[in-house]
This record gives C-alpha cells, sequence and structure tokens, in this order.
C-alpha cells in the first residue's frame, strides 16, 4: 500500500472534511449519538474552521492515489515543548496499514522543539485507544467531559518524544 504524507493545502480541505465525517460516523457509533456528532462536526469542520486550522495549526494528509485517506491536525509547540494532536483520522478501510503511524511520525520530524505530544481519546474509543497506546502515549488521568450535553469519559495521554 503506497501512499504519501504532506501538508494540508486548501484544496484538501473538501477532502478532510469528508474524513472527518465518515470516520467520527464509523469511530462513535454507539458512543456518541448522530445527532451530536452531526452538529459537531459541522460546527468543527465547517469551510471556515478548516481555513482557521490551515493557519494556526499544523495539518498533515495522508494521500493514495491522488485521494486524501486520512489526516492528522497538531498544535503548536508551546515553551514547554508541548503540542496537542487535536484529530488523527483515517477512512476505516485505511486503518491498519501504518498509515496514522506515518502521520503521526510526521509530527514527531516536524514539530520543532516538540518534547511531548498530548490526545483526548473517548474511553470506549478502543481502537483509537489501542493505536496511541501501541505508539507509546501513556494515560495520565481520566475525566468526564459534558460534549453538548452528551457526557464523554476520555483519557487523557501523553508521548514523551
Amino acid at each position: 500500500m503506497s501512499f504519501i504524507i504532506r501538508n494540508m493545502s486548501k484544496e484538501d480541505i473538501k477532502e478532510v472534511q469528508d474524513v472527518a465525517k465518515r470516520s467520527w460516523n464509523s469511530t462513535y457509533q454507539g458512543i456518541i449519538p448522530k445527532d451530536t456528532q452531526e452538529k459537531f462536526l459541522k460546527a468543527a469542520y465547517s469551510d471556515e474552521m478548516m481555513k482557521k486550522r490551515l493557519h494556526k495549526s499544523i495539518v498533515f494528509v495522508a494521500e493514495m492515489e491522488n485521494k486524501v485517506v486520512g489526516f492528522a491536525n497538531f498544535m503548536p509547540v508551546n515553551d514547554e515543548g508541548q503540542s496537542e494532536l487535536s484529530a488523527i483520522y483515517l477512512y476505516s478501510d485505511y486503518q491498519g496499514n501504518g498509515i496514522g503511524t506515518a502521520l503521526l511520525k510526521k509530527g514527531i520530524r516536524e514539530l520543532e522543539g516538540v518534547k511531548e505530544i498530548f490526545i483526548d481519546v473517548e474511553k470506549e474509543n478502543e481502537i483509537g485507544k489501542n493505536f496511541y497506546e501501541a505508539k507509546g502515549f501513556k494515560k495520565i488521568k481520566e475525566y468526564n467531559d459534558n460534549f453538548d450535553g452528551h457526557i464523554l469519559k476520555n483519557v487523557r495521554m501523553c508521548l514523551v518524544v
């Protein structure tokens, strides 16, 4: 399976929005109510928010046969050498092929001065939790988050680089 990891461009917005929607719907089915998912996706992945992501964060896309099949969104490194991995999503058909790992590694290589990468993952998202644990992320804490009226049980994890 041949793919490339590159910086996201404005031309990728529609494809990244589709990856986000389809992977969210697949990942959170039975965990987060569908209407809550749709409301979140509409706000967090609107055209305007995608343009903000491009300018205020670091977004990499995984491309295969000229099609975006996944992406990772990192926040800039702060003064303490910390970054937040705010999103890493792939179409489910492409999971398990090293693409998520390549997206994470690209962030580690490209984030200048990064010492720690943090992620919040929903406790019932077994695929996500297993992925992060396999990459060396360690659980810091668990907490509840009111997600538009739905209580999420989140796990905060950290990778020391």
